[in-house]
């Protein structure tokens, strides 16, 4: 039996338990949050009696094996750093850390500890994502990836989807270093870290606020951002909007031979044929092949819904319990240490050019006109 404890009763809180109530050999034993009207609501929701307002009582009084992590990002590093040096393995919800640093030194922590960590990246297990990742392995590409196009959108089109950061002016979001991209982006920066084979590659990143934001009054938001990835012989764009339609949570991958597709919206994957057809065949046979493809992810998507397989959150209860599995079966982990590293990495660069570039902007509008040389 697994016992487990969760620090953080927030919504996202709701998703983690919702799937652990279903694991076999999995308890919840008690949670924890720094509110604790939080922490007694969702204990009584559970029938518990152990809900706490310090991490460390939990850990003391209720001993789980395993901790999940789903409080405000600035909270993961020193929480995370605690419940592994008690000897709990630990689950943290996305973005994993607020620094490079930080994630360095927790997974350093943990290889030492003999425990097992993961981070939050569920979008890396939906059905659409696993079957990508299957054809990968399989050598559909023909090779590893030449180059990949990452999408992840976040709608900020209605202004009450996302009023509680926008009218707050010391919202957590905010005090992030990254921001709204901070708590959002991982997810699509994690599908190209997981083909990238460097540790450190090159990162290219340019951000602005939206002339939506903008008309609201805001200027401290960052919500467009465009980024260029090279690794060796690999490159990588990713391109994050809170106003390009559709919205798109999308993977494209290059290879050598052949080129894959993932639409996570429509939970579909298409093949993409690297070798032309001969003559006028290429502007006739393509559509066909597409067409009956999106057929078949259709009616395998109505199949999977049938079996009540096919929820919103499926990614999640498929990260869950393959960590579970790690722990108790000595499985992998469904997340290699260095991809979550890479990931890091890439958002802190991301972050570090986009607040150097605000610096060089602020900088120069505080020039005096009397500072400027003037040549005769």
């Amino acid at each position: 039996m697994l016992r487990i404890g969760i620090v953080g009763c927030g919504k996202i809180a709701d998703q983690h338990v919702e799937h652990i109530v279903h694991i076999p050999g999995a308890q919840i034993v008690g949670v924890c949050d720094a509110e604790e009207l939080m922490a007694r609501q969702l204990a009584e929701r559970l029938n518990l009696t152990a809900s706490f307002s310090n991490v460390n009582e939990l850990i003391e009084k209720t001993k789980p094996d395993v901790v999940h992590i789903t409080t405000p990002p600035q909270s993961h590093y020193s929480i995370a750093k605690t419940c592994l040096a008690a000897g709990c393995h630990v689950y943290v919800e996305k973005p994993f850390t607020v620094t490079f640093r930080e994630a360095e030194d927790l997974i350093r922590l943990a290889v030492d500890a003999d425990l097992k960590l993961t981070a939050g990246h569920n979008a890396q297990f939906t059905h659409a994502a696993i079957r990508m990742r299957a054809l990968v392995r399989q050598g559909y590409l023909g090779g590893p990836p030449v180059h990949m196009e990452s999408y992840y959108c976040y709608n900020l089109g209605d202004p009450a989807y996302a009023k509680a950061m926008l009218g707050d002016s010391s919202h957590w979001v905010r005090r992030l270093p990254g921001g709204l991209l901070q708590n959002t982006i991982s997810h699509g920066i994690g599908r190209i870290a997981e083909y990238l084979t460097t540790d450190e590659p090159k990162v290219v990143a340019y951000g602005f606020t939206s002339k939506f934001l903008r008309d609201l009054g805001e200027r401290e938001i960052i919500d467009e951002l465009r980024v260029i990835v090279h690794d060796g012989d690999a490159t990588a764009y990713f391109t994050f909007s809170s106003q390009m339609r559709p919205s798109l949570h999308m993977l494209r991958l290059y290879g050598p031979q052949n080129g894959l597709i993932m639409d996570e919206g429509q939970q579909t994957v298409i093949k993409l044929r690297g070798a032309a057809y001969k003559s006028y065949l290429e502007q006739f046979l393509p559509q066909w092949s597409y067409a009956k493809q999106y057929a078949a992810n259709s009616l395998g998507n109505m199949k999977k819904f049938a079996k009540a397989d096919f929820h919103v959150e499926y990614g999640k209860k498929h990260l869950i319990r393959a960590f579970y599995r790690s722990i108790t079966d000595g499985e992998p982990l469904p997340l290699s240490y260095e991809e979550i590293l890479r990931t890091a990495w890439i958002m802190e660069q991301i972050f570090s050019q986009l607040h150097a570039s605000v610096s060089a902007a602020s900088a120069e509008q505080q020039v005096p006109s009397s500072a400027v040389p003037v040549v005769a």
